[in-house]
């Protein structure tokens, strides 16, 4: 049985690796006990294309400390919303993007939630992190490995693990 969560964060407006540090330390001050994450990898946008390219990542936030998901989902909004998100295209340009991806064996299909995320088996810059933290876990709903939903997914966007210049800076988009 499914006892974590886990968060997609992805960043492609400004400092993008500081607001994916931000985020996560949003999650901490929000409660959410953040337990690991994987590497940071940078990925080409999906769907719409025209934007620069985001670095994405994924948190596996521990269980038995986790609020119901609506309010999981409230709090990620709230960290959203302070690191400047603006909503105006629909998949366009971000500050930051925090996505419930998986919370435990939950299921829920409502206005404001879906989960598992209904896009999850379809995106690599999603897989990619998610099987570098749990290669072996298996989709709530379709019953596969994310390893095995990685073999199979049709999108051929770019992902590669994110590497800042050698002269430590960490972002110069």
């Amino acid at each position: 049985m499914l006892q974590n969560a886990y968060v997609s964060l992805g960043s492609n407006l400004g400092d993008r690796a500081g607001y994916l540090l931000l985020a996560i330390r949003g999650m901490f001050a929000a409660g959410l006990d953040v337990i690991r994450l994987s590497s940071i990898y940078e990925t080409q946008p999906v769907e719409y294309t025209d934007q620069p390219v985001f670095l994405n990542m994924v948190a596996e936030l521990r269980g038995t400390t986790l609020p119901p998901p609506e309010q999981m989902l409230a709090r990620m909004l709230r960290i959203e919303y302070a690191l400047g998100r603006i909503r105006d295209v629909q998949m366009g340009p971000r500050t930051v993007d925090l996505d419930l991806l998986i919370y435990k064996d939950e299921r829920r299909d409502t206005e404001y939630l879906t989960l598992p995320h209904p896009r999850l088996h379809l995106r690599r810059f999603v897989l990619v992190p998610l099987n570098e933290l749990v290669p072996t876990l298996e989709h709530p709903t379709l019953k596969r490995s994310v390893n095995d939903l990685l073999q199979q997914v049709d999108d051929s966007s770019g992902v590669g693990l994110w590497r800042p210049n050698h002269l430590g800076h960490t972002d110069d988009v």
